[in-house]
Parts: structure tokens; C-alpha cells; sequence
């Protein structure tokens, strides 16, 4: 009976072990809203539809299940793997899919690599350090619903890089760095769809620092997937063989985070450069686009202009351990090949978080996005159609497990 017992207690010893070498861990985020929006355009590129409400899914962050694990090797050293698909869980599909593949199941991580005391690399499709140091920024409260005014394009709401190698180190006196290099994949020309990112972090306390730089060129399989086309038959200036290896897009970030007692106040500053959004490259596509005085309102886009500056400040106010208030504004100026003046944008958000428990909270938000000499792409992704303003105001519920 003495020995049974000992050998059950020698084996339960090894299990244990076995267990603490080698883990997998299941975990998603479910975010639903019901948002309200004015002089929403709907369809896309249609006439003013007044108000619309709408259920979304993804609103501060996106719907997802995701499965992580890591493998001790020995050493100190460590094999590690990461995949996370999105999903709409306002009517349950798999969350996109762009024209390489038809379909991206893990579309929003997709990394295997080693990690250790000299910190990690990883291989795959994943972000850039933009979406790391965007915990210093209103993504962290506002999330998808600032992105039209800017932060999409900054990269900040998290852009993926395909058939990329990052290396990150661990935290150095406060100090995190990273690099990441994206190959393009075609043959004769090395340049051609390559990207490369370069960023840094500081935490000390109260205070953190980020910067991050990311730039990436033009060609048939580009790996920075915001140049990739939306549909097989759609052409773009970034995959269209005259502008291949040229560079298509340079991103710097400057963001800064502070937290005073209850208040986190915040401020950050993007430059985006877009050196093919020329008129004569925009007139070109199988959908021409037209940059005239005429029509700017209707063809100055973010997406189609030469250059754009990003600001924001914001603060989050504590004013229980379960109750935040929130507010932020967005400020975008954008230059457009060809046109006289800057278009700008200015997006006015007020918000509340209130958490139900650690992992269960209900947050509601009120934007206003005003237009001028420009394109007014919309809150929630619908647009006015107008040289104007709109307003939305988004209720919802998120539960991370």
C-alpha cells in the first residue's frame, strides 16, 4: 500500500513537471456594440441616408479566439507559438479575408519562434511595435471607433506584416526595442514588396515613451498587408509592375503616457507618407480617381493622400477602481498631390468604461468627425458624402475569457 502510494506521489511529481515545461492556453475577446449614426451614406458611395443604427462587432478591440503556447527547451530557452483569428460575432463570421488567400483563418496572428534571455523572435504574420506602443494612446480606450480619423493609416490600430521575422529584446532598465523585416518574395528584385519596422519602448512608473518607424515598397506580393488589394480583380499602385520596388509607405509614431493619480493623460504625433499618390498614379487605376478642386470632397481620402500628420490628446480619468472617463481628440491634416490647401480632420470622442468584473465591462461613447477640403470617411465606417460633420454614438458590451 506504501509503495502504491509512493509511486502515485512519484508519478503526480512528474506530471506536474511535464505540465509546467510544456503549456497551451485558449483565449478571445467577444466586443458587440449598437451604435447610432447621422447622415450615414449608405451603400457606400450612395446618396444620404439620414440616421442609421447599426450592430457591430469589434468596437475598443476585436472579436477573436486565439491559442498560445510555449515549450521549455532547456537552458532558459523557449519554443513559443502564437495563432489568433478574428470574428464577427454580430452574425458569426470568420473576420476577412484579402486576395492572396481567399481567406485568412488566423489572419490577425500567425507566429512560431524561440524566446530566451536574449528576448524573442518570432516568424509569421504579425504587427509592428506600432500596435504595441499604442497602449500609450486612445486605441487602448477608444479603439476602432478613432480609427477613421487617422490611426488606421498610422498603423496604431495594428497592421499585420506577412512572411515576416521580428526580434524583440526583453526589458532593459524600462527600455523594450524591436525590429522586423517583411520579405516581398519575387523573384530578381528583393525590394520589391519588402517592408522593414524599427521601434522602442520606456516604462518607468508612471511614465511611458514609445517611437516606431515602419516603411514599406510597392510590388505583385507585397508583405505589408495594407497594400494588399481587397478583391483578386482589384489592382492597386502598390502591386501594379510599374511601381514595383518603389517605396509605397513611411510610417513614424511618437507617443508619450502619464499617469497622474486617477488621470492618465496622453498625447502622440504620426507622419504618413504615401510617395506613390500621385494624379497621374490615381488616374491610372482601373478606378480612376480624379484629385480636382471639383471633387475633393468625394476623392481626398486619407488612403489617397501624399501626406498626412496624425495628432491626438486624450486623457482617462479613474473615478472608481471599476468606473473610467474618457476623452480624446483627433486631429488629421493631409496633403493631396495636385491640390492647393490641406484637408483636415477633427474628431471630438467622450466616453465611459464601467467594469462589471475583471473580465466583463460596458462602455459607451459619443464622436463627433468634422470634415474640411476633404472626404469625410465616417465614425463607424460609413460616410457622409459631405464636406461636414457626423456624429455616433456606440453602447456595447465586452467580455474577455
Amino acid at each position: 500500500m506504501k509503495k502504491s502510494l509512493l509511486a502515485l506521489a512519484v508519478l503526480g511529481a512528474f506530471a506536474g513537471a511535464a505540465q509546467a515545461q510544456s503549456s497551451v492556453t485558449i483565449y478571445g475577446i467577444v466586443d458587440t456594440d449598437v451604435t447610432y449614426t447621422s447622415k450615414a451614406q449608405t451603400p457606400a458611395g450612395g446618396t444620404n441616408t439620414g440616421s442609421k443604427f447599426a450592430m457591430n462587432s469589434g468596437v475598443i478591440q476585436g472579436s477573436r479566439i486565439g491559442f498560445k503556447g510555449v515549450e521549455d527547451l532547456g537552458g532558459g530557452l523557449s519554443a513559443v507559438f502564437n495563432l489568433e483569428t478574428g470574428f464577427t460575432n454580430d452574425n458569426g463570421g470568420l473576420q476577412g479575408s484579402d486576395a492572396v488567400t481567399g481567406s485568412n483563418l488566423f489572419r490577425r496572428k500567425s507566429v512560431v519562434g524561440l524566446a530566451g534571455g536574449f528576448g524573442s523572435v518570432l516568424v509569421g504574420r504579425q504587427t509592428d511595435f506600432a500596435d504595441t506602443i499604442s497602449a500609450y494612446t486612445g486605441v487602448a480606450d477608444f479603439g476602432g471607433v478613432i480609427q477613421n480619423a487617422g490611426s488606421a493609416l498610422n498603423r496604431l490600430q495594428g497592421t499585420r506584416t506577412n512572411n515576416s521575422i521580428s526580434y524583440t529584446t526583453n526589458n532593459l532598465a524600462g527600455f523594450t526595442a524591436n525590429v522586423l523585416y517583411g520579405f516581398g518574395e519575387t523573384a530578381g528584385k528583393t525590394t520589391a514588396g519588402q517592408s522593414f519596422g524599427l521601434g522602442v519602448k520606456y516604462d518607468n512608473g508612471p511614465l511611458g515613451l514609445g517611437a516606431n518607424y515602419y516603411q514599406s515598397k510597392a510590388g505583385p506580393t507585397p508583405s505589408d498587408t495594407s497594400l494588399i488589394p481587397a478583391t483578386a480583380t482589384t489592382a492597386t499602385l502598390s502591386t501594379t509592375g510599374a511601381n514595383t520596388g518603389n517605396t509605397a509607405a513611411k510610417v513614424f509614431n511618437l507617443v508619450a503616457s502619464y499617469q497622474f493619480g486617477p488621470a492618465r493623460v496622453y498625447g502622440n504625433w504620426s507622419r504618413v507618407k504615401q510617395d506613390l499618390n500621385t494624379q497621374a498614379n490615381l488616374a491610372g487605376l482601373p478606378t480612376p480617381v480624379a484629385l480636382t478642386a471639383a471633387n475633393r470632397v468625394t476623392t481626398a481620402t486619407l488612403a489617397n493622400s501624399r501626406k498626412s500628420d496624425q495628432f491626438e490628446l486624450g486623457t482617462a480619468y479613474s473615478l472608481t477602481p471599476s468606473l473610467k472617463l474618457l476623452a480624446a481628440v483627433e486631429y488629421t491634416t493631409a496633403n493631396f498631390d495636385g491640390l492647393n490647401g490641406k484637408g483636415k480632420l477633427t474628431q471630438y470622442n467622450i466616453g465611459t468604461d464601467y467594469w462589471l468584473s475583471k473580465r466583463t465591462d460596458l462602455y459607451a461613447f459619443v464622436s463627433n468627425l468634422r470634415a474640411k477640403d476633404m472626404k469625410n470617411p465616417g465614425v463607424a465606417g460609413d460616410t457622409t458624402g459631405t464636406d461636414s460633420s457626423q456624429t455616433a454614438v456606440t453602447v456595447g458590451i465586452r467580455h474577455k475569457f
